[in-house]
């Protein structure tokens, strides 16, 4: 058979990742759809002769376009035309999850549905008539329980019969949902009109387009003037015909009466008998007895905070050994080059470029892995929902919306995440004041991307407390997103917020299987990164930093001193040796400071002084921009080109410590001032796309850059003043 195609929908939290996780194991690569920035996760299934591609879409509670992510899972369905799509719902949430299977089953897509955590439902005293569920939908129904990966073997041997065409698609007398008869006739009317217009076929069934339509859905509307502009002004017309009648009769739209309709056909099912309750349907189960505690007014947040403070303990406790074992890897490949090359820009790059550039990023992965970790088990075990739900409370006071605190967790709100999905995750957000007060916004958390600046900092200079300063620089974070949200809601950004209502998943223990695999598709695109952005600026950053060098004049004045030296001493006597390094150490760091770069940061010295920022510091704030990993590696070059001896420098973070222009209280100011200044170039363009103008994405940069040379220099100034 044939390699086809095979597409996972459903609503999220209803086991779609699990499923797909449970199918393609290792065999599965992340990218992008076309032309947006929503994920597409792609996999490999193989069982006999059945091979398939399996395409994970977005997660939707419906296919009308409210977000990208329902457009792109439309878009998919419409174009692609998958050879079968499997329905993954939530056997506990029947009623809720069939709302998009009416939608599927609509399209007249071949469609199996997979009901999902039967184990859930059953602990829950609720039995389930599959054959009765499967008779009345019109199409395949199978039991599953994706994470232990039971029924999964029966799923897919119905999943190759639907596409070899062993089993009907979706009887179209069968989902052909009644909408009231005020409804049903315009509907009538738009479907002969779509039926007479050529272009239209083929894409979408033309009742699926009329319903649309009526919805008021905007990108379908757009599609369909693009192909007929008159058609459409013709069914723009009649939907609004339609809609004024129900306003002046019923006074609601009607995209409430159709989606009302829609429950009303799925409870006639479920009215059927299909669920059978042992138990009374109003008890508490597991997951709301866990939730009476952890969601909890007063304890809630404590437990938040002690999980959070865990994590970080956790982390570094258990990092410490695997991350000198890198940075002893990486210090034994720097002797291995220094050895067998000799001296030029060859071995200087290698050594200063690529290995203590890179190696300095590279040395904190294990570090990074484990955070991925216990943030993958936070968000698998259905925790950080709750999260979400308790900061809402909190985020009314700022004037955000309750669903931007996922788009601040997604950013690195408890740890390691990343601004450019945050930026992203604004999309859910309907009013644009709050879509652009979070935007600007999440850049404030403590990404992945600024953990190894704050892991070598904290490391190298508060030691004893490192998990404490972590925890603490986490909610600094949050304080500082919250009042500049505030302030931003109070001037150019005013306006209420809206109301907020999120689901709540049940919780669940996490699969090691999907552990693994989130851990590492994250630590992954960490090490890639290295590998080939932060490679790159490395290479061009230490260019900027060897030349162009002294001038013949400076070279020769250092020359006659190692020749004075060399006159003195005999060949191999210690004295002499340590004066050659010396002379060797003035000569490195009088290039640095006389290259590209060291102009550079030499002139914003007459500036940042004011955080006791010197040179080296100021070049790899530079780089930060670019990305902020740059800021590691950027250092771990100036610090290895500079006036450190190669023999003693031991890892970068006790370059720093021995450093005279370093100290615990510069270290508190330069990361005060990384965590919050500029975000970094690709989430200043994401800013830009998202927020339509680059006119915020500038003023992100200024503020945010603006803001945290306040702080750091204000901490600074009166640190000195206490003799901290």
């Amino acid at each position: 058979m044939e390699k086809i195609t095979l597409a996972l929908a459903g609503n999220p939290n209803a086991g779609k990742t699990t499923l797909f996780n449970a199918l393609t194991g290792a065999r599965q690569h992340v990218g992008n759809y076309p032309g947006v920035t929503v994920e597409r996760k792609e996999g490999e299934y193989q069982s006999g002769d059945f091979n398939a591609l399996v395409v994970d879409l977005p997660g939707t509670y419906s296919l009308t376009a409210y977000s990208e992510e329902e457009v792109v899972a439309r878009e998919f369905l419409a174009n692609e035309k998958p050879a079968v799509v499997i329905n993954i719902i939530d056997a506990a949430n029947l009623e809720r999850n069939l709302y998009l299977t009416c939608q599927l089953l609509e399209l007249k897509i071949p469609l199996v549905v997979a009901l999902n955590m039967m184990d859930v439902a059953k602990d829950r005293g609720m039995e389930i008539d599959v054959e009765k569920l499967s008779a009345f939908l019109g199409v395949p129904v199978l039991p599953i329980v994706a994470r232990s990966s039971r029924g999964l073997d029966e799923l897919m041997a119905a999943a190759k019969d639907m596409a070899e065409g062993c089993l009907q698609p979706p009887d179209p007398v069968k989902v052909k949902i009644s909408y009231g008869e005020d409804i049903d006739q315009t509907l009538l009317t738009m479907t002969g009109l779509i039926r007479d217009n050529s272009l239209l076929k083929g894409k979408y069934p033309s009742r699926w387009i009329a319903v649309k339509m009526v919805e008021n859905d905007e990108a379908l509307l757009k599609e369909v003037n693009e192909v007929s502009p008159e058609l459409g002004i013709r069914l723009q017309h009649e939907a609004e015909m339609v809609a004024e009648h129900l306003m002046k009769t019923f006074e609601t739209y009607p995209e409430a009466v159709i989606a009302d309709h829609r429950y009303g056909f799925i409870k006639g099912i479920l009215k059927r008998g299909i669920i059978t309750h042992r138990y009374d349907e109003n008890r508490l189960y597991t997951s709301d007895r866990i939730d009476k505690v952890l969601t909890n007014r007063f304890a809630g947040p404590l437990i938040m905070l002690a999980v959070l403070f865990s994590i970080y303990q956790i982390t570094f406790s258990l990092s410490a050994l695997p991350v000198s074992g890198v940075e002893a890897v990486f210090g034994w490949l720097a002797g291995l080059v220094d050895s067998g090359l000799g001296d030029g820009p060859l071995k200087s790059m290698l050594i200063s470029g690529v290995i203590d550039g890179v190696g300095g990023v590279l040395g904190f992965v294990p570090l990074i892995m484990l955070m991925f970790l216990c943030i993958a088990v936070l968000e698998d075990s259905g925790y950080l929902a709750r999260v979400a739900f308790m900061m809402d409370r909190i985020f009314r006071v700022f004037g955000l919306h309750g669903s931007s605190v996922m788009a601040f967790i997604v950013s690195g709100g408890i740890a390691g995440g990343c601004a450019v999905p945050g930026v992203m995750a604004t999309r859910t957000l309907r009013s644009p004041r709050e879509r652009m007060a979070t935007l600007l916004t999440v850049p404030f958390m403590n990404c992945g991307a600024k953990l190894p600046i704050m892991a070598l900092l904290i490391g190298a200079f508060f030691a004893e407390h490192q998990a404490l300063y972590m925890f603490g620089f986490t909610l600094l974070s949050w304080v500082v997103a919250l009042v500049a949200a505030k302030l931003l809601r109070l001037t150019v950004l005013r306006g209420a917020p809206t109301p907020f209502v999120m689901e709540l998943p049940p919780y669940r223990f996490p699969t090691f299987k999907g552990l693994m695999i989130h851990t590492w598709e994250r630590t992954w695109q960490y090490i890639k990164k290295a590998g080939t952005v932060i490679l790159a600026i490395s290479i061009l950053l230490w260019a900027m930093m060897t030349y162009p060098g002294l001038s013949p004049e400076k070279e020769a004045v250092f020359a006659e001193e190692r020749a004075g030296i060399t006159e003195l001493y005999d060949a191999g006597s210690e004295t002499g040796e340590k004066l050659l390094k010396e002379v060797g150490n003035r000569q490195g760091a009088a290039a640095l400071r006389n290259s590209i770069a060291g102009r550079i940061g030499v002139a914003m010295e007459n500036v940042t002084w004011l955080s006791g920022f010197e040179w080296r510091t100021n070049i790899a704030l530079l780089g930060g921009f670019a990305a902020k990993e740059v800021v590691v590696s950027t250092l771990g070059i100036a610090y290895s080109m500079g006036e450190a001896d190669p023999e003693e420098v031991g890892s970068l973070g006790q370059r720093l410590a021995r450093d005279a222009a370093w100290s615990p209280l510069v270290a508190l100011s330069a990361l005060l001032f990384m965590a919050f200044y500029a975000p970094c170039f690709v989430t200043v363009v994401c800013i830009a796309r998202e927020a339509g103008s680059w006119k915020w994405a500038f003023f992100s940069i200024a503020y945010s850059t603006t803001f945290a040379f306040i702080l750091s220099t204000g901490v600074y100034q009166v640190g000195r003043m206490i003799g901290f």
